[in-house]
């Protein structure tokens, strides 16, 4: 049974932390989508680390990890982030997987990336510049490389003739600001090293765990609002962030899709343009930045924060079938004289609880609902009944209105600060 985690916001939502904290309860941690702009940050024993594109179960010693097909690869940051956990996981190379179907980013790609957000002016999407769209698009295109042709004997020339295309658009675009033959020079390199890692035909390898009873997490990157076909396009990523993406991202048939883990944040935040119903451009907007450390593991730019929206996490909710919901930086509200709850927009002076098929073409007001502060000292202990009872009643209506419980509440990035609801 392959169950699934991921983020019902736009990403950032702490499933780095949930998936390690959840791995020694599965045997296979696959990543099934997204690529190098994911920012996965797992913090234990004093130590921070930071994944973008190795599951977040690699540092769990009896857990494979399989980047799956549906991801894209850049074999440099690949490269990087396995240098920056080799001391820790010294044994990676025999429990990590690479789907020879999974694409690769090129060099070009990234350069791409950058001319075409160079070319949008203000009207840019918000790109975290690491190619991951053109990745895509080469890939729905039918002209991209994946892992698997590294091992071919055509690949210098297939690998000629994709940055051939890609230059003649960069050209077109006027954009000039790279040094293609100092990153080909990283790029080789790297293909070199990844040639020496297990590359797996991956779709066999979790039928064989299905067959076998083995317990398999798909974790997600990215968040569900920022889903290529439900996201708030086109601010969105170039991926399937939902619960159906495992099904074409490891090659699992529906019916072994058990479980879905959905974590959100107790507030909002959002990387890059787009709308944001419930965003605070104020004092309070500045405060949970800062309190929250809202700043992107990956790439440092600061993250737009606002109160938490009931309405599209409803809506999201819906569209993966969340059994569970696991809320993040609860901590993070500690200390407010006030909280509020998007419920409801004002759409055109109407009243919705639904998320237009157009949310960046809608003209949109919250409608909050306040409720009271708790104190500094959210102490989970002694379990949540315990708890700060205005704490506890803020929960229980996050559950009501979603129609889902809560079962996991974090309250820091550690290991040990994570409380199991009932």
């Amino acid at each position: 049974m392959v169950d699934v985690i991921l983020g019902l916001q736009w990403g950032d939502e702490g499933k780095g932390k949930i998936a390690d904290y959840l791995t020694p309860k599965y045997n296979v941690v696959a990543r099934f989508q997204g690529g190098p702009n994911a920012g996965h940050s797992l913090d234990f024993e004093g130590k921070k680390f930071v994944l973008n594109t190795i599951p977040s179960g690699i540092f769990r010693k009896e857990t494979i990890n399989l980047i799956g097909n549906g991801v894209v690869i850049d074999p440099v940051r690949l490269r990087e982030e396995i240098e920056r956990i080799v001391n820790e996981c010294p044994d990676y190379k025999d429990r990590l997987l690479i789907s020879q179907k999974a694409h690769l980013i090129l060099p070009t790609h990234r350069i791409l990336d950058a001319a075409s957000e160079a070319a949008k002016g203000d009207a840019k999407i918000g790109s975290t510049l690491r190619g991951i769209g053109p990745t895509y698009k080469d890939k729905i295109g039918r002209s991209g490389l994946r892992v698997g042709d590294i091992l071919e004997s055509d690949f210098p020339e297939k690998y000629r003739a994709a940055v051939q295309e890609h230059l003649n658009i960069i050209q077109f675009l006027g954009f000039t600001d790279f040094n293609l033959a100092d990153e080909e020079t990283k790029f080789f390199s790297a293909i070199e090293f990844l040639k020496g890692h297990q590359l797996i035909n991956s779709e066999y390898f979790i039928h064989d765990c299905i067959n076998k009873g083995q317990k398999i997490l798909a974790e997600g990157a990215q968040g569900s609002l920022l889903d290529v076909e439900f996201g708030t396009y086109p601010f969105v990523t170039s991926s399937n962030t939902l619960a159906g993406g495992v099904c074409t991202g490891l090659g699992v048939a529906p019916k072994h899709v058990g479980k879905v883990y959905g974590i959100f944040k107790a507030y909002s935040t959002r990387v890059g343009s787009g709308p944001f119903p419930t965003e605070l451009n104020d004092e309070t907007g500045e405060y949970l930045r800062i309190k929250g450390h809202e700043f992107g593991a990956t790439t440092g730019r600061k993250r737009r924060t606002g109160w938490i929206d009931l309405v599209a996490l409803k809506y999201t909710c819906m569209l993966n079938g969340v059994d569970e919901l696991i809320m993040m930086k609860s901590d993070v509200l500690n200390g407010m004289d006030q909280i509020a709850a998007c419920t409801a927009y004002s759409i055109h002076g109407e009243r919705s609880e639904q998320v237009p098929s157009n949310l960046c073409n809608s003209s949109i007001e919250p409608i909050l609902e306040w409720f009271p502060g708790w104190g500094e000292d959210l102490s989970h202990t002694q379990g949540f009944e315990a708890m700060d009872e205005r704490f506890r009643n803020y929960v229980h209506f996050v559950e009501n209105y979603l129609g889902t419980k809560i079962r996991v509440i974090s309250l820091g990035p550690e290991r040990e600060s994570t409380l199991v609801k009932d």
